[in-house]
C-alpha cells in the first residue's frame, strides 16, 4: 500500500494490535526479570513477596549471598567479557579484511570463496563446536606425537572458545563491513593518491574513517553475541566458565534471584553499551 493514501480504520486498528502484541512478546518476558531480582522470595517467579536488594547486595542474616558477593559469577562475567573483546577485536579485524578482498580484489573462484565464508552462519553451533573441538584436538595430539610438543592452546579453554565464537562472527563482520564499503565513492582514494598520498595513508585516513559506523556496529555485535553464546561455547569451554555456561549449571542445580540479578545488570549493561555506541556511530557519520 502507498503510505501516502488513507487507510480505513479497522486497518489502523489492527496495525496499532500488531504492534502493541509484538512488543509485550518481546519486552514482557525481560520486565517479569527484571521486576523479580527484587522479589523477597527464595525463587525467581511469582508470587511478589515484597521489594528486596538481598539478590544484589547479598544478606548473610538470611544466607543470601547476592550477585556482588558471588565471586564465582562475577569471574563468569569478568570471563565472557575477556573473550567477548578478543572475538570483536578478531571479527572486526578479518571482516574488514575479508570486505576489502571481495569487494575490491578481481580473482578466479571469488563467488565461491565469498559463498565458503558465510558457511559458518548456517552450521548450527553445536556442530561448529564439535567440528572445531575434534579438529583442535587431533592437531594437539599430532603435535604431542611427533614433535612433542603439548599444544594446550588446541585443548578446550577459553583459546578455542575465542576460535570457536570468532569462526561465524567474522561472517557476520564481513557482511556488515560489506555492505558498507559497496556504497563508498572510490572517487575518494583516487584523489587522495594523486595528491600523493600512500596507500596505506589512504586506507588509514579516508577508507577507514568511512567504514567507521560499520567497524563499531559490528564489533557491538560481535561483542554482544559472543556474551550470549552457549552453544558453541559448551563444546570448548574449559576450567573458565563464560558467564552462559555458569548460568546453566546454575539453572540444573535449582534457580534463585540471583539468575534474575544477573539478567537485569546484564540487560542494562547491554542497554547502555548500545547507547554509547549508536551515539559514537552517529558522530562518526555526521564527521
Amino acid at each position: 500500500m502507498i503510505p501516502g493514501l488513507p487507510r480505513s480504520g479497522w486497518l489502523r486498528a489492527a496495525t496499532l494490535l500488531y504492534v502493541v502484541a509484538f512488543f509485550i512478546f518481546l519486552f514482557l518476558p525481560l520486565a517479569v526479570v527484571a521486576v523479580f531480582a527484587f522479589n523477597d522470595a527464595p525463587y525467581p517467579a511469582p508470587p511478589w513477596r515484597g521489594f528486596t536488594l538481598d539478590w544484589f547486595l547479598g544478606n548473610d542474616s538470611a544466607g543470601r549471598v547476592g550477585l556482588f558477593h558471588d565471586a564465582e559469577l562475577l569471574g563468569s562475567i569478568w570471563t565472557s567479557f575477556v573473550v567477548a573483546l578478543w572475538v570483536a577485536a578478531l571479527s572486526v579485524l578479518v571482516g574488514t579484511a575479508n570486505a576489502l578482498l571481495i569487494e575490491r580484489a578481481r580473482f578466479r573462484g571469488k563467488g565461491a570463496l565469498s559463498m565458503l565464508m558465510l558457511t559458518p552462519l548456517v552450521i548450527p553451533g553445536v556442530i561448529l563446536g564439535i567440528s572445531i573441538l575434534a579438529f583442535a584436538s587431533r592437531v594437539a595430539d599430532l603435535c604431542s606425537d611427533l614433535f612433542g610438543v603439548e599444544a594446550d592452546i588446541l585443548r578446550p579453554g577459553l583459546p578455542l572458545v575465542v576460535l570457536g565464537q570468532f569462526s561465524y562472527l567474522a561472517a557476520i563482520a564481513t557482511l556488515t563491513i560489506g555492505a558498507r564499503l559497496k556504497r563508498f565513492d572510490r572517487d575518494l582514494e583516487d584523489a587522495a593518491l594523486n595528491l600523493g598520498a600512500s596507500r596505506a595513508a589512504t586506507l588509514w585516513h579516508i577508507t577507514l574513517p568511512y567504514l567507521g559506523p560499520a567497524l563499531i556496529g559490528s564489533a557491538a555485535i560481535a561483542f554482544l553475541m559472543s556474551f550470549e553464546d552457549f552453544n558453541t561455547t559448551l563444546m570448548l569451554v574449559g576450567s573458565d566458565t563464560p558467564l552462559t555456561i555458569m548460568m546453566y549449571g546454575r539453572m540444573r542445580e535449582g534457580a534463585t534471584p540471583v539468575l534474575n540479578a544477573v539478567s537485569l545488570f546484564l540487560m542494562v549493561a547491554s542497554a547502555a553499551l548500545a547507547l554509547l555506541l549508536m551515539r559514537r556511530s552517529r558522530r562518526a557519520d555526521a564527521a
